[in-house]
């Protein structure tokens, strides 16, 4: 569909300029907020819950400043589903999600794993899996565990890890990435 004030220019294709100029321009925190830029200065993230059957899809940051409204909505999303614990996330995680989804270049929502995790959570879990960690920055409201049906866990990885913005841990044999806004680090396989 044309936009009616230049018919040379389609809203898809004025979207493609944008995430094509958010990739070039690439200030720091580290790499994340440079690949958010571009788009007028507006940041979005949309995940979808299987275990609460809840759905986000919003604009949390709009010309430098997050929407303190949306970010609850955002925290209460992430919250931890097993005990409906909320936590105040660290919207730099929202950054890393959203610049490692512009970057894989798809209209489908993040399923959420896992975001914040209460502490007797953590311990439960980890009590069940040596792939938990003791301090994970899941408790901190930093991190987030997150699924694509039309992404490989590798490409996801590959998204978030161009970043340069946190922690991404790979888990292909359960099919899903952890990326978080911690020290720069990998792991898994």
């Amino acid at each position: 569909m044309a936009m009616a004030d230049n018919p040379g220019f389609t809203r898809r294709g004025l979207l493609g300029v944008f995430a094509a100029t958010a990739v070039v321009a690439a200030p720091t925190y580290s790499k994340a907020f440079g690949l958010l830029r571009g788009a007028g200065d507006v940041r979005r993230i949309s995940m979808y819950s299987g275990r609460t059957g809840e759905s986000i899809d919003t604009i949390y940051w709009i010309e430098g400043e997050y929407i303190p409204e949306v970010v609850k909505e955002i925290n209460h999303f992430m919250r931890d589903w097993r005990s409906d614990d909320v936590k105040k996330m660290d919207p730099r995680n929202f950054d890393v999600m959203a610049a490692a989804h512009r970057l894989m270049d798809t209209d489908e929502p993040y399923m959420l794993l896992s975001g914040y995790r209460s502490p007797a959570t953590n311990a439960m879990l980890r009590s069940h899996s040596k792939g938990v960690a003791r301090n994970s920055l899941h408790m901190k409201g930093q991190a987030a565990d997150l699924r694509l049906k039309s992404r490989s866990v590798g490409q996801m990885a590959r998204a978030a890890k161009a970043c340069a913005a946190g922690g991404v841990g790979t888990y292909p044999r359960s099919d899903f990435v952890h990326m978080d806004c911690g020290p720069l680090r990998t792991w898994g396989g």
